[in-house]
């Protein structure tokens, strides 16, 4: 294995790899084993990875399969729970409404079922294209349409002060300064 590149790998991409580990999971400690464990799997297998020359799409598809699988193991041991805490790190100073709308967000993610909360964040977090999304997710593009629209009407069910957030589709919002509008939602 190359040590130092799979190192250099994870140190470019620490953030961002925690970031969809704590919104797959909603939980810091619980995105900290998810990425610990998707770590040590990678490793293993990064020779292979870096030949394949797609070490950021497996190692995304590697964490939702991990998230997965823990998920089965776990199901029946320990029920679903919200937080209120926003991950560590947080870049530079926030505005209480963007930490107030942040705190709304989370606590309607993490009501959504890990599938719809996959396909929210593979495409609004992550920006991935809907046949991106479900290559990654190891499932057809019917089923990530469907997922994102149960899971947009979910959220606007969940919470409609993130009217901001979450639009019917074609209707333009604007966050942070930006126009978004791929299927209703800014993130």
């Amino acid at each position: 294995m190359d040590d130092e590149g799979f190192r250099d790998f994870v140190h470019a991409r620490l953030g961002w790899l925690s970031r969809i580990a704590y919104l797959l999971t909603g939980d810091r400690h619980a995105a900290e084993d998810l990425l610990q464990n998707t770590l040590i799997r990678l490793s293993s297998r990064w020779s292979k990875v870096v030949a394949a020359g797609t070490p950021d799409a497996y190692v995304r598809k590697l964490m939702y399969h991990e998230h997965v699988s823990a998920w089965r193991r776990a199901r029946h041991l320990r029920a679903e729970y919200t937080t209120a805490e926003l991950p560590d790190g947080a870049a530079g100073p926030d505005m209480a409404a963007e930490t107030v709308r942040r705190l709304l967000l989370e606590q309607a993610l993490a009501k959504l079922t890990r599938k719809q909360r996959a396909v929210i964040v593979l495409r609004y977090f992550e920006d991935l294209s809907e046949a991106d999304a479900a290559e990654a997710l190891g499932v057809s593009i019917g089923t990530v349409k469907s997922q994102t629209s149960h899971a947009l009407a979910r959220l606007r069910e969940l919470a409609p002060e993130l009217h901001v957030l979450v639009k019917e589709p074609g209707e333009r919002a604007v966050v942070s300064g930006r126009a978004h509008s791929r299927n209703g939602v800014t993130a």
